[in-house]
């Protein structure tokens, strides 16, 4: 006879805790699977880059002459110098190494380095940048540093299926096509796995998140929205609109059908992504995982094109979730230095309202362990 207890266990602390559990992650998630690195609209123009950590390697994603977006190592191919040593640039025809002058177009060929010409055996493609696996949805740029990338459309979009119920469901928000109109960077000093499991429940809501109750109600009985497939929480009868007071926001985006107007989605794409929907506007979260216990986080308020261009005031919209992810935070912040106490040697547990959590943890241990 078995016994079904209502706890389940979590994740030994080790798990959060230990670099060496840490670097493994680096090389069999991070840099094995998808990872959303850009917004496509931070690359206006030809020659536009961004450089992005992705597990132990930093990755230029640059938009070509032909408005193509592409994503290279950034290595030079010559003595491994470095190219692109900041966040974000423009260059205008070229990558140039500023240690030896070898240049790349920005399809990655090596276009031009010194005393090249004496050298007319050197293939220009095969002594190019590594290229790098692109995709982009959602108005993003997904890279993956795999040689042979998992499926795309398993892997990313079907999360987005298997939350809401229906394929179509997310491209009704039409996030491609939505302007940017506030983005925030979080540095938190919390391993990524507990930011994950922290957005992915809703036992600490009423706790910690007044506000967010306040416009979502039933969040304060500790089931979170993705415990249930396709449910959407409901706004309270009093708000508005998805805002701190809950006044009024924006006015429903064109597509959004009947059925998701005055509901809040929320979508996790293991391992780094966080899609909040709401009638007016899509909240995105990519984190960067830098170190056992080091996450940014960057957050991404995205407004109908009009919305962004008329300069309305998205003060109210934007601070709802902000007081939500420092809210959040500072919980990570503060279960970070337990997770090396040998009280939590073992893990800790899980309750009902939990318990999606588990599937989480199984699946980081697939990764590891095989």
């Amino acid at each position: 006879m078995t016994t079904t207890s209502s706890l389940i266990p979590t994740l030994p602390g080790r798990f959060y805790a230990d670099p060496d559990v840490f670097a493994d992650e680096q090389e069999k998630i991070f840099e094995s699977l998808w990872f959303c690195a850009v917004r496509g609209e931070d690359l206006p123009g030809p020659g536009a880059f961004r450089t992005v950590q992705v597990g132990r390697e930093s990755v230029i994603v640059v938009r070509g002459h032909d408005r193509r977006l592409r994503a290279f190592l950034n290595v030079c191919r010559h003595r491994g110098a470095r190219l692109c040593a900041e966040p974000a640039g423009e260059v205008r025809r070229t990558i140039r190494c500023a240690y030896h002058a070898w240049s790349y177009d920005l399809d990655g060929r090596l276009a031009a380095a010194p005393n090249l010409a004496k050298m007319p055996d050197i293939d220009r493609v095969a002594y190019g940048l590594i290229p790098v696996h692109l995709r982009e949805w959602l108005g993003y740029a997904w890279v993956c540093l795999a040689a042979e990338p998992p499926s795309f459309e398993q892997d990313v979009v079907h999360a987005a299926t298997e939350r809401l119920g229906d394929p179509a469901a997310i491209e009704h928000y039409h996030a491609d096509r939505l302007a940017l109109g506030r983005r925030v960077v979080y540095d938190v000093k919390a391993n990524w796995k507990l930011i994950v499991e922290n957005f992915m429940e809703c036992y600490h809501c009423a706790t910690i998140h007044p506000e967010l109750v306040a416009v979502l109600p039933e969040f304060a009985g500790g089931y979170a929205a993705q415990y249930y497939v396709g449910h959407g929480a409901a706004f309270a009868e009093r708000a508005e609109g998805f805002t701190v007071d809950g006044g009024p926001g924006f006015g429903r985006l064109p597509d959004v059908s009947r059925e998701q107007d005055r509901r809040y989605y929320a979508i996790t794409v293991k391992p780094q992504v966080f899609v909040n929907l709401v009638p007016d506007h899509v909240i995105l979260h990519r984190m960067f995982p830098l170190a056992v216990d080091r996450t940014v986080v960057e957050c991404d308020w995205l407004y109908h094109p009009d919305v962004v261009a008329s300069g309305a005031d998205l003060s109210r919209s934007v601070e709802l979730f902000h007081r939500v992810n420092e809210q959040d935070f500072d919980a990570c912040e503060r279960t970070q230095p337990g997770m090396s106490s040998r009280a939590y040697r073992e893990g800790g547990v899980l309750v009902p309202s939990e318990h999606h959590i588990a599937r989480f943890h199984q699946w980081v241990n697939l990764r590891l362990r095989g």
